[in-house]
Protein backbone atom coordinates (compact mmCIF):
# COMPACT_ATOMS: atom_id res chain seq x y z
CA UNK A 1 0.00 0.00 0.00
CA UNK A 2 2.70 2.20 0.99
CA UNK A 3 4.71 1.48 -2.19
CA UNK A 4 1.55 2.33 -4.49
CA UNK A 5 1.51 5.56 -2.75
CA UNK A 6 4.69 6.43 -3.17
CA UNK A 7 4.54 5.34 -7.01
CA UNK A 8 1.24 7.46 -7.22
CA UNK A 9 3.14 10.37 -5.74
CA UNK A 10 5.97 10.18 -8.17
CA UNK A 11 3.79 10.18 -10.98
CA UNK A 12 1.66 13.23 -10.01
CA UNK A 13 5.18 14.77 -9.41
CA UNK A 14 6.57 13.93 -12.59
CA UNK A 15 3.38 14.89 -14.47
CA UNK A 16 3.99 18.31 -12.71
CA UNK A 17 7.66 18.94 -14.22
CA UNK A 18 6.41 17.62 -17.72
CA UNK A 19 3.89 20.53 -17.64
CA UNK A 20 6.34 23.06 -16.45
CA UNK A 21 9.13 22.11 -18.76
CA UNK A 22 6.63 22.29 -21.32
CA UNK A 23 5.03 25.74 -20.34
CA UNK A 24 8.38 27.57 -20.02
CA UNK A 25 9.90 29.75 -22.86
CA UNK A 26 13.38 28.99 -22.63
CA UNK A 27 14.53 31.50 -24.94
CA UNK A 28 12.26 33.43 -24.17
CA UNK A 29 10.65 34.02 -28.05
CA UNK A 30 7.51 35.26 -26.49
CA UNK A 31 9.26 38.61 -26.00
CA UNK A 32 9.21 40.28 -29.55
CA UNK A 33 6.23 38.18 -30.74
CA UNK A 34 4.19 40.91 -31.04
CA UNK A 35 6.47 43.59 -32.36
CA UNK A 36 7.62 40.58 -34.98
CA UNK A 37 4.42 40.31 -36.15
CA UNK A 38 3.97 43.96 -36.92
CA UNK A 39 7.25 44.60 -37.83
CA UNK A 40 6.95 45.29 -42.11
CA UNK A 41 8.80 44.25 -44.29
CA UNK A 42 11.70 46.42 -45.55
CA UNK A 43 11.07 48.55 -48.58
CA UNK A 44 13.53 48.16 -51.47
CA UNK A 45 16.77 50.12 -50.77
CA UNK A 46 16.11 50.46 -46.96
CA UNK A 47 19.23 49.75 -45.27
CA UNK A 48 17.46 47.46 -41.99
CA UNK A 49 19.87 46.25 -39.28
CA UNK A 50 19.14 43.59 -36.77
CA UNK A 51 21.21 44.07 -33.38
CA UNK A 52 20.98 40.51 -31.33
CA UNK A 53 22.36 40.10 -28.00
CA UNK A 54 21.99 40.06 -24.36
CA UNK A 55 21.46 42.75 -21.84
CA UNK A 56 24.35 44.98 -23.22
CA UNK A 57 22.55 45.01 -26.38
CA UNK A 58 18.72 45.38 -24.35
CA UNK A 59 20.36 48.64 -22.28
CA UNK A 60 21.80 50.39 -25.66
CA UNK A 61 18.12 51.42 -26.44
CA UNK A 62 17.04 51.81 -23.13
CA UNK A 63 20.28 54.10 -22.05
CA UNK A 64 21.00 55.32 -25.74
CA UNK A 65 18.08 55.68 -27.41
CA UNK A 66 18.79 58.39 -29.99
CA UNK A 67 21.65 55.73 -31.46
CA UNK A 68 18.12 53.47 -33.01
CA UNK A 69 16.04 56.93 -33.68
CA UNK A 70 15.49 57.79 -37.08
CA UNK A 71 17.35 55.06 -38.42
CA UNK A 72 16.23 50.98 -39.78
CA UNK A 73 17.93 49.95 -36.28
CA UNK A 74 16.01 47.38 -34.96
CA UNK A 75 17.29 45.86 -31.39
CA UNK A 76 16.68 42.20 -30.22
CA UNK A 77 18.60 42.27 -27.25
CA UNK A 78 16.87 40.37 -24.38
CA UNK A 79 19.02 40.57 -21.02
CA UNK A 80 20.63 37.46 -19.53
CA UNK A 81 20.67 35.59 -22.25
CA UNK A 82 23.39 33.12 -23.52
CA UNK A 83 24.11 32.30 -26.98
CA UNK A 84 21.96 28.46 -27.19
CA UNK A 85 19.26 30.60 -26.19
CA UNK A 86 19.58 33.01 -28.82
CA UNK A 87 20.26 30.82 -31.62
CA UNK A 88 16.86 29.45 -30.86
CA UNK A 89 15.23 32.42 -31.32
CA UNK A 90 17.08 33.63 -34.35
CA UNK A 91 14.75 32.97 -36.98
CA UNK A 92 12.20 34.60 -35.24
CA UNK A 93 13.83 37.82 -34.15
CA UNK A 94 16.18 37.89 -36.98
CA UNK A 95 15.59 36.21 -40.51
CA UNK A 96 12.14 36.80 -40.27
CA UNK A 97 12.35 40.60 -40.26
CA UNK A 98 14.81 40.45 -43.43
CA UNK A 99 17.79 43.16 -42.87
CA UNK A 100 20.64 43.64 -44.64
CA UNK A 101 23.14 43.07 -41.17
CA UNK A 102 22.81 41.47 -38.61
CA UNK A 103 25.25 42.69 -35.71
CA UNK A 104 25.47 39.85 -33.05
CA UNK A 105 26.83 40.71 -29.32
CA UNK A 106 27.03 37.32 -27.74
CA UNK A 107 28.86 34.91 -25.39
CA UNK A 108 29.49 37.09 -21.66
CA UNK A 109 26.70 35.31 -19.90
CA UNK A 110 27.66 32.03 -21.35
CA UNK A 111 31.03 32.25 -19.99
CA UNK A 112 29.38 33.67 -16.28
CA UNK A 113 27.19 30.33 -16.95
CA UNK A 114 23.93 31.43 -16.95
CA UNK A 115 22.13 28.48 -18.41
CA UNK A 116 24.53 26.18 -17.08
CA UNK A 117 28.09 25.58 -17.92
CA UNK A 118 29.54 26.00 -20.95
CA UNK A 119 33.09 25.45 -22.63
CA UNK A 120 34.34 28.07 -25.17
CA UNK A 121 33.90 25.93 -27.87
CA UNK A 122 30.33 25.41 -27.55
CA UNK A 123 29.83 29.01 -27.39
CA UNK A 124 31.94 29.44 -30.87
CA UNK A 125 29.62 26.82 -31.94
CA UNK A 126 26.41 28.89 -31.57
CA UNK A 127 27.65 31.98 -32.48
CA UNK A 128 29.45 30.10 -35.54
CA UNK A 129 25.63 28.67 -36.19
CA UNK A 130 23.82 31.97 -36.08
CA UNK A 131 26.12 33.45 -38.66
CA UNK A 132 25.54 30.49 -41.13
CA UNK A 133 22.00 31.24 -40.49
CA UNK A 134 22.22 34.48 -41.71
CA UNK A 135 24.68 34.23 -44.37
CA UNK A 136 22.39 31.59 -46.07
CA UNK A 137 19.38 34.39 -46.33
CA UNK A 138 21.77 36.82 -47.72
CA UNK A 139 22.12 38.31 -43.98
CA UNK A 140 26.00 40.16 -43.80
CA UNK A 141 27.06 38.91 -40.62
CA UNK A 142 28.99 41.48 -38.23
CA UNK A 143 30.09 39.45 -35.02
CA UNK A 144 31.39 41.63 -31.87
CA UNK A 145 33.65 40.65 -29.50
CA UNK A 146 32.41 40.54 -25.85
CA UNK A 147 33.40 43.18 -24.23
CA UNK A 148 36.15 42.91 -21.52
CA UNK A 149 34.89 41.62 -17.57
CA UNK A 150 37.28 41.34 -14.50
CA UNK A 151 34.33 40.13 -12.49
CA UNK A 152 31.04 39.25 -12.43
CA UNK A 153 29.15 40.74 -10.10
CA UNK A 154 26.31 38.19 -9.61
CA UNK A 155 28.99 35.48 -9.79
CA UNK A 156 31.98 36.05 -8.39
CA UNK A 157 35.00 34.27 -8.57
CA UNK A 158 34.27 32.90 -12.29
CA UNK A 159 38.02 34.57 -13.29
CA UNK A 160 36.38 35.61 -17.11
CA UNK A 161 39.46 37.49 -18.23
CA UNK A 162 41.33 35.36 -19.62
CA UNK A 163 38.42 33.41 -21.25
CA UNK A 164 36.62 36.33 -22.56
CA UNK A 165 40.02 37.16 -24.26
CA UNK A 166 40.26 33.39 -25.75
CA UNK A 167 36.94 33.55 -26.92
CA UNK A 168 37.32 37.13 -28.77
CA UNK A 169 40.41 34.87 -30.30
CA UNK A 170 37.95 32.41 -31.40
CA UNK A 171 35.46 34.76 -33.10
CA UNK A 172 37.95 36.84 -34.70
CA UNK A 173 39.95 34.02 -36.53
CA UNK A 174 36.72 32.20 -37.82
CA UNK A 175 35.05 36.18 -39.02
CA UNK A 176 38.65 36.44 -40.77
CA UNK A 177 38.17 32.74 -42.41
CA UNK A 178 34.69 33.26 -43.61
CA UNK A 179 34.48 37.00 -44.78
CA UNK A 180 32.95 38.19 -41.99
CA UNK A 181 33.41 41.57 -40.03
CA UNK A 182 35.21 41.47 -36.71
CA UNK A 183 33.76 44.50 -34.38
CA UNK A 184 36.51 44.88 -31.81
CA UNK A 185 35.10 46.61 -28.64
CA UNK A 186 37.37 45.09 -26.85
CA UNK A 187 40.55 46.53 -27.06
CA UNK A 188 39.11 50.39 -26.70
CA UNK A 189 37.40 49.44 -23.67
CA UNK A 190 39.65 47.37 -21.70
CA UNK A 191 41.78 48.26 -18.47
CA UNK A 192 45.23 46.97 -17.18
CA UNK A 193 43.54 44.28 -15.42
CA UNK A 194 41.70 42.89 -18.83
CA UNK A 195 38.52 44.27 -16.66
CA UNK A 196 36.35 46.63 -18.69
CA UNK A 197 37.41 50.47 -17.96
CA UNK A 198 35.58 51.89 -14.74
CA UNK A 199 34.94 55.06 -16.84
CA UNK A 200 32.75 53.21 -19.02
CA UNK A 201 30.16 51.12 -16.46
CA UNK A 202 29.14 51.05 -12.94
CA UNK A 203 29.26 47.39 -12.44
CA UNK A 204 32.10 46.25 -14.53
CA UNK A 205 30.00 44.63 -16.78
CA UNK A 206 27.31 46.52 -18.45
CA UNK A 207 28.56 49.90 -20.33
CA UNK A 208 27.20 53.23 -19.15
CA UNK A 209 26.72 55.69 -21.37
CA UNK A 210 30.66 56.71 -21.96
CA UNK A 211 30.56 52.88 -22.94
CA UNK A 212 28.18 53.20 -26.01
CA UNK A 213 29.41 56.29 -26.83
CA UNK A 214 32.79 54.39 -27.64
CA UNK A 215 30.76 51.65 -29.47
CA UNK A 216 28.66 53.81 -31.64
CA UNK A 217 30.77 54.96 -34.13
CA UNK A 218 32.78 51.67 -34.38
CA UNK A 219 29.62 49.79 -35.11
CA UNK A 220 28.16 52.74 -37.64
CA UNK A 221 32.00 51.86 -39.04
CA UNK A 222 31.32 48.06 -39.38
CA UNK A 223 27.96 48.64 -41.04
CA UNK A 224 28.89 51.24 -42.91
CA UNK A 225 31.57 48.49 -44.22
CA UNK A 226 28.99 45.97 -44.15
CA UNK A 227 27.02 47.65 -46.91
CA UNK A 228 30.01 47.71 -48.84
CA UNK A 229 30.78 44.44 -49.87
CA UNK A 230 29.42 42.04 -51.38
CA UNK A 231 26.50 39.72 -50.93
CA UNK A 232 27.41 36.70 -48.67
CA UNK A 233 27.41 33.29 -50.52
CA UNK A 234 27.46 35.12 -53.82
CA UNK A 235 31.31 34.59 -55.84
CA UNK A 236 32.29 37.60 -57.76
CA UNK A 237 32.29 36.99 -61.76
CA UNK A 238 35.57 38.18 -62.77
CA UNK A 239 35.47 39.84 -66.33
CA UNK A 240 36.62 38.01 -69.07
CA UNK A 241 38.23 39.75 -71.49
CA UNK A 242 37.44 38.04 -75.38
CA UNK A 243 40.90 38.25 -77.07
CA UNK A 244 39.99 39.20 -81.22
CA UNK A 245 41.02 35.59 -83.20
CA UNK A 246 44.20 36.77 -85.72
CA UNK A 247 44.23 35.23 -88.67
CA UNK A 248 47.86 34.29 -89.55
CA UNK A 249 47.87 35.18 -93.27
CA UNK A 250 50.08 32.76 -94.49
CA UNK A 251 53.53 34.25 -96.30
CA UNK A 252 53.31 35.20 -100.05
CA UNK A 253 56.35 33.50 -101.58
CA UNK A 254 56.76 35.54 -105.02
CA UNK A 255 57.81 33.58 -107.44
CA UNK A 256 60.92 34.57 -109.24
CA UNK A 257 60.38 35.63 -112.82
CA UNK A 258 60.96 32.26 -115.47
CA UNK A 259 63.56 33.82 -118.18
CA UNK A 260 62.49 32.11 -121.20
CA UNK A 261 66.05 31.55 -122.83
CA UNK A 262 66.01 31.72 -126.71
CA UNK A 263 66.07 28.05 -128.78
CA UNK A 264 69.51 27.31 -129.32
CA UNK A 265 69.60 26.56 -133.51
CA UNK A 266 72.10 24.57 -134.57
CA UNK A 267 73.42 24.92 -137.46
CA UNK A 268 73.94 22.00 -139.70
CA UNK A 269 77.77 21.73 -140.20
CA UNK A 270 78.68 22.59 -144.12
CA UNK A 271 81.17 19.62 -144.84
CA UNK A 272 82.85 21.01 -148.19
CA UNK A 273 83.85 17.96 -150.74
CA UNK A 274 87.28 17.72 -151.22
CA UNK A 275 88.13 18.73 -155.22
CA UNK A 276 88.59 15.73 -157.28
CA UNK A 277 92.09 16.18 -158.81
CA UNK A 278 92.18 13.98 -162.17
CA UNK A 279 95.52 12.46 -163.01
Amino acid sequence: MIKQKFTSVMLLLLMFTAQVSFGQDWANLNRFKAENANQVLPTPGEKRVVFMGNSITEGWVNLHPEFFAGKFYINRGISGQTTPQMLVRFRADVIKLKPKVVVILAGTNDIAGNSGPSTLEMIEDNIISMAQLAKANDIKVILCSVLPVYDYPWKTGLKPAEKIIDLNKLIKTYADKNGLIYLDFFSPMVDERKGLKAEYSKDGVHPNEAGYNVMEPLTEKAIEKAFNISQPGTAVKKTVTHKKTVTHKKPVVKKAPVIQKKPVVLKATVIQPKPVIKK
